[in-house]
């Protein structure tokens, strides 16, 4: 993508874990703007600080502190009033996105915990429509190479057939990538194969699963 050099990505971890489903999300993230072009912000856990490292840039402090240039960076907010188009990117070069495993409906939690703090920052939208945290990294990256966001196609909800008896329904809008809605690698399978121990973990001890558990031999 030829606006990489332009753009760097601001992801505000906004989760109380780094769950699987993050990981897979924020890897794919640094995937499609490159690891020079990502931070991540917020991330209080040191383990999670180490594994979030190999990805891109990483600080503990929120978004919300950092020195930014507030004249140049827009928030990425479902609530904002105005939509992002390509001549946003003549002034705006930091792009924030919230850390957020979206609810349905949304709860504006992108305005809550990241727009409300940082007074005097432009938000926008990207259509009336909730995206993955790497769904949304891919639209503002094709709305700065000149794309306006009628121009990417894309998918409302993605059904996922675990079985014959049972389908899990993903409530986000996908972009198509040559006809298929872009969805991070791997995170088919986990939601196939492993959300629901997760869950049940969640359930018995009170507590999130982060990545960094599960990898602890390695940190």
């Amino acid at each position: 993508m030829g606006a990489l050099s332009l753009v760097k990505i601001f992801i505000e971890h906004c989760e109380p874990a780094l769950s699987k489903w993050l990981w897979l999300e924020y890897r794919h993230a640094s995937k499609l703007a490159g690891r020079e072009n990502i931070a991540f912000c917020n991330v209080k856990d040191v383990r999670e600080r180490r594994l979030l490292e190999k990805l891109g840039e990483v600080y503990e402090e929120s978004v919300t502190e950092l020195p930014l240039d507030r004249a140049r960076t827009v928030i990425l907010d479902p609530e904002a009033v105005l939509p992002l188009t390509p001549s946003d990117f003549k002034v705006f070069s930091n792009v924030v996105v919230g850390g957020i495993l979206g609810d349905h409906p949304p709860h504006g939690r992108t305005f809550r915990l990241i727009s409300s703090k940082m007074r005097g920052v432009s938000t926008r939208n990207l259509g009336r429509r909730q995206f993955s945290i790497d769904s949304s990294v891919y639209m503002a990256l094709r709305v700065a190479e000149d794309i306006p966001l009628s121009g990417i196609p894309m998918k409302r909800r993605l059904v996922i057939k675990v079985n014959e008896h049972h389908s899990i329904m993903l409530p986000y809008t996908y972009p198509l990538v040559e006809g298929k809605p872009l969805v991070a690698p791997g995170l088919i399978k986990y939601l196939k194969d492993e959300i629901v121990k997760d869950e049940e973990a969640i359930l018995r001890t009170g507590k999130p699963v982060s990545i960094a558990d599960k990898l602890k031999s390695h940190l």
